[in-house]
This record gives structure tokens, C-alpha cells and sequence, in this order.
């Protein structure tokens, strides 16, 4: 199995890697020991930053929420497909086949299933099923810059910094579900990130506390199924539980603070033994035919975990495919540039995303998922010499669809070279509200940050995004 992609000290760097393969997600009994004594402790601490399970547990249960949780929810679950390196919305979601040559691009537009809407013509799954998308051509970008940090926190004042204090303290919109709404189903986690490299595609928790960062979901498949030679009926003594924790317990060097508590114990106990998380990570129980229609690449990998994830009761679900991918700088960078490198990829991400939302549409899903792809920003108007286009943060494109998106239009517009907002100016404060609106959750609430102090989680003059129901 490939290794996580490294990340040079460089933001900019070209060496990118591509995601790992389709058998990452099933359980392997490489990553348990099995028969040790210590199995339940080391799949207790899999993947919840540093915390044992049972500890997790203990502080999700005493957390006091300070923000309102609304009966009125449309969005159970939120899956957000992070374009990582910033897409280009000249050669995607707003071609302008009236402009010069060096503006327009390689590509064509084509008609979709909404009269009056075109997009690319390499994406013709998307083109036939425009009634499920949104697109907003208007998303500023400004304060936004070449990673997860302002987009993923929907925060204009969350950014890199580069000082060991990225992000402000601000949380991310899938750590606010985490602590204000939490899983779907209890015993599964509330915030899931599916990713190659955590570091530089995903956004955790910032001040908001440890115990909402999200599940390195990559890492965590596998380690929440019984190991080799481990039965339900020889873990069902509740007795003889105990007494195999006390042993344990003697055998750990774990902090007196961290100790494992009787309640807790038996819930991260319940939790494997009821084997949904381990189910849900499974993706070799999906039929054959579904997994061969997702597809063995990263991107119909992780779709077809999200969805599960979202069966399973998972609230919030951020995946990327690869780390820098959609950085079209030019051919002299290992991604490409318009036509060599975004090309090639667009045919493999409008499949996957027509199979994920057609997926969540037919399991009666998408009408309580929201399903949102972005990326940190777009890119420039004019095709550099190299065939490719720079960063872009006046503007960006994005889409969304499901839990009451009304599909089928276009949200804002660009200027006739596509780098200026022309009209419905929006910025990541309207879609963080939008995002928590659509969870229950009260977007003009607050967050106490370390210290006592209230902060709003959605900052400046921002509202949920009325277009988008």
C-alpha cells in the first residue's frame, strides 16, 4: 500500500503524489496485533488524536455545547469533495467561448440538461444531470490562500500563517458538526476525513478542542474489527471483560487522568463489538458491481466511502483525492497544465461525482446529504506560457447539491474574462452559515474559545446562501 504523501517544506512544491489504492479502506490484521493483550487498547487510541477511545467517549458525553441546535434539519450529513490546489472555473463551471484565445482555453462548453446552463464538454455526467447542481460562479476567494485552512473553516479570518498557529484557533465546519450535532447514529464517529495527506488537505478542530478533530479515516480502516482468534461469544462476559481490562490496565503506562473508566470502557467495548465502524470502512461488503462502478482510483475510492460513511451515521465527511491535484500551473509541474494535465482528469471526476450523488439519489440519501465540491481558490484569466493558469483568489466556482439545493441554476456571475465577481458577490462566511443552517445548527451561535471567551461561528457581515434553500 502506498504511504501518505509526504509534505516538503515548500507549500508550492511539485512532487505530488496519487492516492492510495482501493485496498486501503478494507480491515487488514496488519494494523492490530492480533492476540495481544493490549488489542482493545491499541483500537481504542486508532485514530483519535492521541485519546483512547473510551476517553473520547467520556468528553463527547460531558462536552457543553454553547450554540443552538435547531429541530428544523435538512442536512443530516455533509460530504465536501476538497478540489486540493484550486480548480480552474474558466475551463469547468464558467467557460467564456467569447474570449480571446489566452482567456478562453482549450476547452468547449457544451449544453446541459438545464436550458440557458453550460459547462465543460469534458464532463458530460454532470452535463446530463444539471437539475441536481447548483453552481455558484461567485465565491470570493481573497482572503483565502494555497490550502484547506479559510474554505474548510468557512471563515475568512481562518487562515495559514505560517507560525505554528494556523487557523486563528478557528474550527472547521466538520468539527462544529462534530461538537454541536454529532454522529447520525451514536458510536460512530461525528467528523471524517478521507485523505492521502491529513497535514496539508484537511482542517481540524483548531481551539475548539482535540476531541473534535477529525478520524483520519484512511488510517482507520481496519482497526475497529475483532482480531484473529477473538469471538463475540468470548468477549460477551461482561465479567470477564473486566477482569481482562484490569490485567491490562496493569500492563499500560497510560496517565492516572487517562485511566480507563467502567462506562466508557464498555461503550468503546460496544462499539467494536457491534462492528459498525468496521462495517462501514468495509468497502469489499459493497457488491462488486457498485465498487467496479465507483471505480479502483482514489476519487471512486473515497465516494464510495463516503457513502457508506453516511449510511453508517458519520455527520460530516471532507475527501480529497490527491494532494496539489488541481494546481495547473503548467506542463513544467508534475499535474500539468490546462490541456495535458486537467484534461485527462476531468473525465475520471465527472464520473465520480455523477456516481456518488446518483448513488446517494436512488438509496433516497441526497435529499438529507449535502454534498458540496471546492476548492481553496480558482484560477487566473489568462493561459501563462506554459499552458497552464496561476492562483486566483478574486473568484472561484463551486457546486453543490442535495438536502433542499434546488438544482438546476447558476448562483452569481464572473466579468467577461472570468476573473471578476460581476455579480451575487459570496464569500466563505455565507457558506459556513449555510453549511450549519442546513445541519440545525445555529449559524449566529457561538463557540467559547480557550480562555472563556465567546466567539461567532460564522464571522463578518455573513448569511446562509437564500439560493440554495
Amino acid at each position: 500500500m502506498s504511504q501518505p504523501v509526504p509534505i516538503p517544506n515548500n507549500p508550492h512544491g511539485r512532487h505530488h503524489q496519487s492516492g492510495s489504492p482501493f485496498s486501503a479502506f478494507a480491515p487488514g490484521a496488519d494494523l492490530i496485533r492480533s492476540g495481544s493483550r493490549r488489542w482493545f487498547l491499541q483500537t481504542g487510541m486508532a485514530g483519535f488524536a492521541g485519546l483512547t477511545l473510551p476517553e473520547l467517549l467520556k468528553r463527547q458525553a460531558t462536552a457543553a455545547p454553547q450554540a443552538q441546535v435547531s429541530q428544523k434539519v435538512q442536512a443530516k450529513s455533509v460530504i465536501m469533495i476538497w478540489l486540493s490546489g484550486g480548480p480552474s472555473q474558466l475551463d469547468m463551471w464558467d467557460l467564456k467561448p467569447q474570449a480571446p484565445t489566452e482567456i478562453r482555453g482549450p476547452f468547449n462548453p457544451i449544453a446541459t440538461s438545464v436550458n440557458g446552463i453550460e459547462i465543460c464538454e469534458h464532463m458530460p455526467l454532470q452535463a446530463a444531470m444539471m437539475d441536481k447542481f447548483a453552481i455558484i460562479r461567485s465565491m470570493d476567494a481573497s482572503t483565502s490562500n494555497h490550502t484547506p485552512t479559510t474554505f474548510q473553516a468557512a471563515n475568512p479570518k481562518s487562515q495559514r500563517t505560517n507560525d505554528n498557529r494556523d487557523g486563528g484557533g478557528y474550527p472547521s465546519m466538520g468539527s462544529v458538526a462534530a461538537k454541536f450535532r454529532g454522529p447520525n447514529v451514536p458510536g460512530m464517529p461525528g467528523f471524517v476525513a478521507l485523505a492521502d495527506s491529513m497535514a496539508a488537505d484537511i482542517y481540524g478542530a483548531g481551539h475548539l478542542g482535540h476531541r473534535y478533530e477529525p478520524l483520519d479515516g484512511v488510517k482507520a480502516a481496519g482497526k475497529f474489527g475483532m482480531p484473529d482468534g477473538v469471538t463475540t461469544s468470548r468477549l460477551s462476559d461482561r465479567e470477564t471483560l473486566r477482569r481482562q481490562f484490569d490485567q491490562l490496565r496493569k500492563h499500560t503506562e497510560l496517565s492516572p487522568e487517562l485511566s480507563l473508566q467502567d462506562r466508557y470502557v464498555q461503550e468503546a467495548y460496544d462499539m467494536v463489538l457491534s462492528g459498525n465502524v468496521a462495517k462501514a470502512f468495509d468497502v469489499n461488503l459493497e457488491p462488486q458491481k457498485v465498487r467496479e462502478k465507483y471505480g479502483s482510483h482514489s476519487f471512486g475510492q473515497k465516494s464510495l466511502l463516503a457513502r457508506r460513511l453516511v449510511e453508517a451515521g458519520v455527520t460530516f465527511i471532507t475527501m480529497s483525492d490527491a494532494w496539489g491535484h488541481w494546481d495547473h500551473h503548467g506542463d513544467e509541474v508534475q499535474w500539468g497544465g490546462i490541456e495535458k494535465g486537467l484534461k485527462p482528469m476531468l473525465p475520471v471526476f465527472d464520473h465520480g461525482i455523477a456516481t456518488l450523488v446518483s448513488d446517494l439519489d436512488e438509496r433516497g440519501l441526497l435529499d438529507s446529504t449535502l454534498v458540496l465540491v471546492l476548492g481553496e481558490f480558482g484560477r487566473g484569466p489568462v493561459i501563462t506560457k506554459t499552458n497552464g493558469r496561476g492562483h486566483w483568489t478574486p473568484v472561484m466556482s463551486m457546486l453543490a447539491a442535495g438536502a433542499g439545493v434546488p438544482g438546476g441554476q447558476v448562483i452569481g456571475a464572473t466579468d467577461r474574462r472570468g476573473g471578476e465577481i460581476a455579480e451575487r458577490r459570496l464569500g466563505p462566511g455565507d457558506l459556513g452559515a449555510t453549511v450549519f443552517k442546513k445541519l440545525g445548527i445555529d449559524p449566529y451561535g457561538h463557540w467559547i474559545k480557550p480562555g472563556g471567551r465567546p466567539t461567532p461561528l460564522v464571522e463578518g457581515p455573513s448569511a446562509p446562501i437564500v439560493e440554495l434553500g
